[in-house]
């Protein structure tokens, strides 16, 4: 009996490693990994680690000569944490808080020592590690949040070539009396075949999102003050928007796990069109910076952007160039929106664009619909060349002032259920730029 209960769990493996194959963006992805590994293992809780470049100032420098080599300028970041206890009192469609840290790859931590040695460590007891031991369990999460972690399973993300991309570390599993016991040998080689798999598949995305990265930068390159960090934003925001927006309107899981996939990286794509936009208008400073022709150029780049798009061979390129070409129409089919209706294949580029009949409502795709709240917000509560940054507090007004104008209402009511972790991503982010 037990052997074909074995057989069920490996067949459902596979059925979740095939699954993730058809996730596109690394983010999206790595969230889903999580999942689904403490699901395997039937833990209460983890959290996913990437490694990623540091800049000498984001650790102590004490730090520097325990680093094992190979490490010497990588860091381990959170990227994803989820507790299902904690998720239980919380207001239901709601998420996990957002977390921001990052710590030295080290042998000191557990989840460093995983990475450095690229052993798996299956700790029954986190609080009883044998002296022994180089590493050692930080209870510092469990004093600020209350909870009691218990048995953790750490595992590294190893490529076909050696590389280690990240640490998968699950916690507190538990038996069908939900009592937490210690990871089984039998989960542990599950999850070890499911780590083994699913790194092929983090590896694919990477491959899109440098691709996605190559052209943010040659934007980047044109408008550094504006595109750069501020389109990873846009796309995290975006993301929030729509998850809550999908769980208010009870959109089948699979449904959104997918759209979201597809959003996370369109929305990267909203401002590539500046690339064709004259660096006479595209940095001019000072309010009120464009008489009427030059504000007709600077708003042809939704059309250069959707011209990057005008053969899609995917369903990232066609929301990609929905984006692209609808994030500044209005709700309300304001003449303030553009394109409209526009005919953007043949648009010369460097021309100002005609006037077209507006679009409005749900005539505007949803996807660009998103993005343009993340985008104004952003824009607000950020410093551009031609104004100072308004407050956090103050961007989310206007965002609820502008609500059945140039927002979609029940977008605006998603947004601002989810202001907290909205406030967190954009606090992360602010720590990113000054390390």
């Amino acid at each position: 009996m037990a052997k074909v209960l074995d057989a069920v769990k490996l067949q459902k493996v596979f059925e979740t490693e095939k699954l993730l194959n058809e996730i596109r963006d690394t983010d999206v992805l790595l969230e889903r990994i999580l999942t689904e590994a403490r699901t395997i293992a039937n833990a209460d809780a983890g959290s996913i680690y990437v490694i990623e470049d540091k800049q000498p100032s984001s650790v102590p420098a004490v730090a520097y000569a325990e680093e094992e080599e190979g490490f010497k300028n990588k860091l381990l970041r959170i990227k994803y944490a989820q507790n299902d206890t904690h998720q239980k009192t919380a207001k239901p469609g709601s998420k996990s808080p957002y977390v921001y840290f990052t710590v030295p790859i080290t042998k000191s931590s557990i989840a460093g020592y995983c990475a450095c040695t690229s052993q798996v460590l299956n700790i029954s007891d986190a609080y009883n590690i044998s002296s022994d031991k180089p590493y050692k369990f930080n209870s510092s999460t469990d004093i600020s949040t209350g909870y009691k972690t218990v048995s953790m399973l750490t595992v590294p993300l190893i490529t076909s070539s050696g590389q280690t991309l990240g640490v998968i570390q699950i916690i507190n599993a538990k038996d069908e009396n939900e009592k937490v016991i210690a990871f089984s040998d039998e989960s542990v080689e599950f999850i070890k075949q499911f780590a083994s798999s699913v790194t092929q598949t983090l590896e694919h995305t990477y491959l899109t999102s440098n691709m996605i990265k190559r052209m943010q930068r040659m934007a980047e390159f044109r408008d550094p003050k504006e595109t750069g960090i501020h389109v990873e934003r846009v796309s995290d925001f975006s993301l929030e928007i729509y998850d809550q927006w999908a769980s208010n309107h009870n959109v089948p899981k699979e449904e959104q796990m997918k759209y979201r996939d597809i959003l996370k990286i369109a929305a990267k794509c909203h401002d590539l069109g500046k690339v064709g936009i004259s660096d006479l208008i595209l940095k001019k400073p000072g309010p009120g910076r464009f008489n009427d022709e030059e504000r007709a150029v600077m708003q042809g780049h939704t059309c250069v952007g959707a011209q990057l798009f005008t053969e899609p061979e995917s369903d990232i390129d066609e929301m990609s160039r929905d984006v692209a070409l609808h994030h500044h129409e209005w709700w309300d089919g304001s003449e303030k929106g553009y394109p409209g209706k526009i005919d953007f294949v043949n648009y010369e580029i460097g021309t100002p664009i005609e006037k077209c009949p507006p679009m409005k409502g749900e005539e505007i795709p949803l996807s660009a619909r998103i993005v343009a709240i993340a985008d104004v917000f952003d824009a607000l509560s950020h410093s551009r060349v031609y104004k100072e940054a308004w407050s956090i507090d103050d961007a989310f007004m206007e965002i609820q002032n502008l609500s059945g104008k140039q927002f979609d209402p029940s977008l605006v009511l998603a947004f601002l259920e989810v202001k907290d972790r909205i406030i967190l991503i954009n606090s992360a982010y602010e720590r990113m730029e000054k390390k």
